[in-house]
């Protein structure tokens, strides 16, 4: 029987982020499942190639060569944005394409391509809209505590840039070179109202929030985290009560779509819990992909693509900075686990 096979990236070993992983993997199965319930593409199955990249560019990139060899109609998945650039600009020089689920690094590949589509919104895109709720919420000096990356260093960049007009200052610290004990001290020198976290969960992020919790001298400070490290249920289970109140971004509606509604209980029951955004953009991958099949025969012409997903109507254009096809722009929230509920989640701001 001739089918269609699709391979997927996904983070599903450490240092990558394993349970973003099992998110997206679970979005991106039940995509299929449910692409083949309906009969498939002119009746032929849809099959998934699933390659852990465990986060690292080179087996990212490794991962699509192989993929290629296996002859699939195309790659789409992953969380990271390191291991996604690597990803896109090796299927962009073998010719597969590639549709990227859930990173958003704006510089997805180092020049513009056909190939390449996102279905994330640009990091430049949400934080920004990150940037309005700091404004909005009467923050001027904010803090972020880094660690060396093109992401967070991206990241830095985008909100001093938007920050700044509106005087606004962000002050960088290194978490390599400051304890969580050490960053306390400076953040209470510094005065700032806020610290973004742009580090790796759960290290040292949990560490930090922990420290921050319970230094009195500190007890009026945001901790932000527009990553979206609070969306995932681990988040919860090691902080507790002290990862409420830690606004992140997610890419989810106000109001679910009807087909956001079915899948968002199919994947609770398949992840035993709340699915998370990540789940949903795996489903959304799935259901572009199966759409292009249905409508061309093939995966590639990405502006010709309309097609509903979990999340509202999807199409892609160029917009200006971004060098791939971008879903412009899938809904943007920015909320937090409520306090007297952490299972629950406060939209604060929308974008």
């Amino acid at each position: 029987m001739i089918i269609h096979t699709m391979g997927a990236l996904v983070p599903l070993s450490p240092p990558g982020w394993v349970e973003a992983g099992q998110h997206l993997l679970a979005g991106l199965e039940l995509g299929v499942r449910d692409v083949n319930a309906g009969g498939g593409i002119a009746g032929r199955p849809l099959v998934l190639e699933v390659r852990d990249t465990a986060a690292d560019p080179h087996r990212a990139a490794a991962a699509v060569t192989e993929l290629a060899g296996l002859g699939v109609a195309a790659v789409t998945g992953e969380f990271h944005s390191v291991a996604a650039r690597a990803a896109a600009e090796r299927a962009d020089a073998l010719g597969v394409p590639y549709l990227c689920s859930s990173a958003v690094l704006d510089a997805l590949t180092e020049q513009p391509s056909d190939r390449i589509a996102r279905l994330a919104p640009a990091q430049s895109h949400g934080w920004r809209i990150y940037g309005d709720f700091l404004l909005a919420a009467g923050h001027r000096r904010i803090a972020v505590a880094t660690q060396p990356s093109i992401y967070w260093a991206s990241g830095t960049r985008i909100l001093r840039e938007h920050l700044a007009p509106h005087g606004a200052t962000v002050v960088e610290l290194d978490t390599g070179a400051l304890s969580p004990e050490a960053l306390c001290a400076e953040l209470v020198e510094d005065r700032a109202s806020a610290l973004l976290l742009l580090v790796g969960h759960p290290e040292p992020a949990v560490p930090i929030v922990r420290s921050i919790r319970r230094d009195p001298r500190l007890a009026g400070l945001l901790i932000g985290a527009p990553a979206g490290q609070p969306e995932l249920p681990q988040w919860a289970e090691l902080l507790g009560g002290e990862g409420a109140a830690v606004p992140f971004l997610r890419y989810l509606p106000e109001r679910p779509t009807p087909l956001g509604t079915h899948v968002e209980a199919a994947l609770r029951e398949r992840l035993c819990q709340t699915p998370s955004f990540v789940a949903f953009e795996g489903y959304d991958a799935i259901v572009v992909l199966a759409e292009a099949l249905r409508t061309h025969g093939a995966v590639g012409s990405w502006p010709d693509v309309a097609v509903e997903g979990t999340r509202g109507q999807i199409r892609f254009s160029r917009m200006p900075g971004i060098g791939v096809w971008q879903w412009a722009w899938p809904p943007v929230q920015v909320a937090d686990r409520d306090p007297a509920d952490l299972t629950r989640f406060r939209v604060l701001h929308s974008g």
